[in-house]
């Protein structure tokens, strides 16, 4: 497994536009460094535990992406360095991370996770559940986030027609939201693709990619 280079092969596939979020989750830091090494500077990881101790490890011109679910009573672990949380469903989340963020004076930029997908497993609002946050008062008043965009996750199947009707989906979600001129809401971000799919989220409009095996192999999730 040369991790270099398969980080520069799909690096060669994607339009300068869009970002790619490498999924270091479950990986030993002598991974993330080789990804580091060839030049990689965003990471994403889903346990915020694990995210800390890699940041107290690793370089400090890493840009550190919390993709997985966020339970509010551990936003305050990695509000003092992380980058973006991809994961912000309810107000009561956003707000809690404009509460640590502003302990720390900074602000931190998010993501409105979007529910896609068929599977209840799945998190996420309604596109109808964003537009009320975003014309919410207590929206315009967290001033220390920066709502940058959105977030969706398509169901896992092989049916790449219904892969397809569900990044358009959030893609339909993105451009209306950009519409209402929200306070703290400057969207640029579609966040959806991952190993399997990220051609196709491409072609559907994402702009930034979260590609974990295809650059680090599977993951083994008993360790």
């Amino acid at each position: 497994m040369n991790i270099a280079n398969n980080l520069n092969k799909i690096q060669s596939q994607l339009p300068e536009y869009v970002t790619l979020v490498a999924v270091s989750k479950t990986k030993p830091i002598s991974d993330l460094m080789e990804a580091y090494d060839a030049g990689q500077r965003i990471f994403g990881e889903n346990k915020i535990q694990e995210m800390v101790e890699k940041h107290e490890t690793m370089p400090k011109d890493i840009k550190w992406h919390m993709i997985g679910h966020v339970q509010r009573n551990k936003v305050k672990h990695m509000a003092p360095f992380v980058s973006m949380i991809h994961g912000v469903e309810s107000l009561k989340l956003l707000e809690e991370i404009n509460k640590q963020a502003m302990k720390h004076h900074r602000v931190i930029d998010c993501l409105l996770q979007i529910k896609i997908a068929s599977e209840d497993s799945k998190f996420g609002m309604s596109p109808e559940e964003a537009t009320t946050l975003l014309q919410s008062k207590a929206c315009a008043e967290c001033n220390n986030v920066n709502i940058v965009g959105v977030m969706g996750m398509a169901t896992f199947t092989n049916d790449k027609d219904q892969v397809k009707r569900e990044f358009d989906k959030l893609k339909t979600t993105f451009d209306h939201l950009k519409e209402l001129n929200s306070p703290n809401c400057q969207l640029h971000t579609v966040s959806m693709g991952m190993s399997g799919d990220y051609k196709l989220a491409i072609a559907s409009g994402s702009t930034m990619v979260r590609v974990g095996s295809s650059i680090f192999g599977s993951r083994n999730y008993a360790q």
